[in-house]
């Protein structure tokens, strides 16, 4: 089992390490000091007298600091210890840590004791320590009067960590304070670290993409969004934890003013921009905090493509899948930077952006965006539909490094037959077909009554109830009542049973005649768990409830069909997932991971963590969001926001006070 940890995140840079602050790789191979996608320490233990401390709290008091008391161990379940050690750590920017160490003599005599630093740098890209891969350059160390310099060189690519500890011994790796505390008595010691970037390659168009200091009032940031009132303490606390990882997770690109910022999508893989996850994260959060949603479009247009690349799966038009800064993508050996190699992020951007508008009322954004959102409807038809058959399918371009599969299930083996042999590609997945359709529907939407362009709204509306004739005929599973997974290479189905057919609901692809099919089968034991639907059903051979993309329960997900539900007038089971999801939050510290394990819920009796989820994660924290939103039934029409409430018991009174909008703010009640 994964030893637990504590981490802090401040933009882009992030630290993670165990309950006693020790970032230690024979106990978390994950832990460390990050800063644009690369360790900048990968050791960083603290000792008296050459010993290891036992915690006895860890707290967070905020986003970027976390707070350890430690005591010495003891030899005897009798004995006391009389040294203890607060370890403050905060992070001051995101280049640099400060570690402030107090430690106290509780004793009745003098202590004579050593306080020790053990540190050490492997400056692992990301990829290098989710894939365990070798370095390739060369290490170096300087030890100075005042600081300790840990660093690595490849070409003309540089890292170092920097360390200071004012009235430390220094050596090339440990530091220590020898101390001599009378009874009584307590010393401060402090320890700063920072991180240096050196290259001499300019990157400065990429740069901006990487995340400036996100530092914020929480308490602004919570006063700013709708106070929710309930008799349901998951829901509540749920909502404020929600929130407050969103809040967490924002990052200021570059290129938006000073104050704007987008979500990442989660620590500590993904302490990045994405497309697909900050757009879907955006959209679940329009009623609580539209600016996200206006700063993602605004930075995904400035990075969209231009121009046709294969290395990084781009087409013109495409939105960006990634932005990385490491070591490998400098190098070309992994291409993010950015990487265009999602096929949901397009269609997906001119859904949110139509969205935004219909909250807020903003149709100057909508106007500024017009060349980017026909960009993406175009690559729609170009492009993305890549032998001309009406659907979007995708094959990477990119063999070595490429993402073999460019949906949301984007891990190698989700796109799978039910007796779990790969689909071929190019594969055309159900929901890509869902998104396709809405951004069309949409666009058009935004063709006529933005733009003036009565000619395109109809081109699309055209391509758009096309497209919804053909998917019904190709998809259609009918000897078993739901839509195919995917199409394979050779155009048959991939009739594996899977959540996606949710997200047909959301985007409204589903004729009224297949809805209760559809419904049947999401709420019936082989996808709904009890905590939530399954990505995968069971009774396949393909099913593994601890399988990434292929059984497991994903939040986000599970908010999009309740949606969809919501949108069918099936109000009961989109509350049954509603109930689940706060349910499962209660269980987890009342925040959402990425995804746990598909195991069902009268065996279990907990939602079971999957080891590696990131976590906070900014579409998991979105989830309930979207889910309130869907139990209150709050859609925007026109200058007015409509509610039509279906909330169950458990959650009643359930109000939201202060919902802004192009209505202005209202309040909105299911007694």
């Amino acid at each position: 089992m994964k030893p637990p940890t504590v981490s802090i995140l401040r933009g882009s840079t992030f630290v993670v390490a165990d309950l006693q602050g020790d970032i230690d790789l024979s106990l978390d191979a994950v832990s460390g000091f990050y800063v644009l996608d690369m360790r900048h320490l990968s050791r960083w233990t603290l000792t008296l007298d050459g010993r290891r401390l036992d915690a006895l709290s860890t707290s967070s008091p905020t986003h970027s600091e976390t707070k350890c008391l430690l005591v010495m161990p003891s030899d005897s379940v009798n004995e006391s210890p009389t040294l203890s050690v607060i370890r403050t750590r905060r992070l001051e920017t995101p280049t640099q840590f400060r570690e402030e160490l107090l430690v106290t003599n509780s004793g009745v005599e003098e202590a004579v004791v050593e306080v020790g630093m053990q540190f050490g740098a492997d400056f692992a890209d990301i990829f290098e320590v989710k894939d365990r891969l070798p370095k390739r350059g060369t290490f170096f160390h300087r030890v100075d009067p005042e600081s300790v310099v840990l660093g690595y060189r490849r070409a003309d690519f540089r890292r170092e960590t920097h360390i200071e500890a004012p009235g430390a011994r220094l050596s090339q790796a440990a530091l220590s304070f020898p101390l001599r505390l009378p009874a009584g008595q307590a010393w401060t010691g402090i320890i700063e670290v920072s991180s240096v970037v050196l290259t001499r390659r300019a990157e400065n168009r990429v740069r901006n993409l990487g995340g400036a200091d996100s530092e914020i009032d929480v308490d602004e940031w919570l006063h700013s969004a709708p106070d929710l009132v309930t008799s349901s303490d998951p829901a509540r606390h749920t909502y404020t934890r929600s929130l407050t990882d969103l809040a967490a997770l924002r990052l200021h690109p570059g290129v938006a003013p000073e104050g704007q910022t987008l979500p990442a999508a989660g620590l500590p893989w993904f302490m990045t921009v994405f497309g697909r996850d900050s757009l879907i994260a955006s959209y679940q959060a329009l009623p609580f905090a539209s600016e996200l949603a206006r700063t993602t479009l605004r930075t995904l247009a400035a990075y969209q493509a231009t121009e046709g690349d294969d290395f990084r799966d781009a087409d013109p038009g495409k939105i960006l899948h990634e932005v990385r800064f490491g070591e490998m993508t400098y190098f070309d050996e992994r291409p993010q930077s950015p990487y265009y190699g999602s096929s949901d992020a397009t269609p997906l951007f001119v859904i949110v952006l139509d969205e935004y508008e219909r909250w807020t009322g903003d149709t100057a954004l909508v106007r500024e965006l017009e060349p980017a959102a026909r960009a993406a409807l175009t690559w729609l038809e170009r492009y993305g539909d890549r032998d001309g058959d009406g659907f979007i399918e995708y094959e990477r371009r990119n063999p070595t490094s490429g993402l073999e599969n460019q949906c949301w299930k984007d891990s190698w083996n989700s796109i799978v037959h039910p007796d779990g042999s790969l689909a071929s590609l190019p594969r055309a997945t159900c929901e890509l077909q869902g998104y396709a359709y809405d951004a069309r529907v949409r666009g058009a939407r935004l063709a006529r009554e933005v733009w003036q362009d009565e000619a395109l709204a109809r081109s699309l509306e055209g391509s758009a109830a096309s497209l919804r004739s053909l998917f019904d005929a190709a998809y259609w599973v009918g000897d078993e009542g739901y839509y195919a997974l995917a199409l394979d290479g050779d155009k048959r189905q991939v009739r594996t049973l899977t959540s996606n057919i949710g997200h047909l609901l959301w985007s409204g692809l589903v004729p009224d005649s297949r809805v209760d099919s559809i419904v049947d089968h999401l709420m019936g034991e082989a996808l709904f768990t009890g905590w939530g639907v399954r990505s995968l059903a069971s009774g396949q051979l393909a099913y593994n409830p601890i399988g990434y993309h292929v059984g497991t329960v994903w939040p986000h997900d599970n908010s999009i069909i309740a949606a969809g539900l919501a949108r069918y007038g099936r109000y009961a089971e989109a509350a049954q997932i509603a109930k689940a999801m706060f349910d499962a939050a209660a269980s987890l510290d009342y925040r959402l991971p990425e995804l746990f394990a598909g195991y069902p819920r009268d065996i279990t009796q907990a939602p079971m963590a999957y080891p590696t989820a990131s976590s906070p994660q900014a579409w998991a924290a979105g989830a309930p969001l979207l889910l309130l939103r869907t139990m209150l039934g709050m859609e925007p029409d026109g200058s007015r926001l409509r509610t039509d409430p279906h909330v169950p018991e458990a959650f009643r009174p359930l109000e939201l006070h202060g919902v802004r909008g192009r209505w202005g703010s209202v309040d909105v009640s299911a007694p």
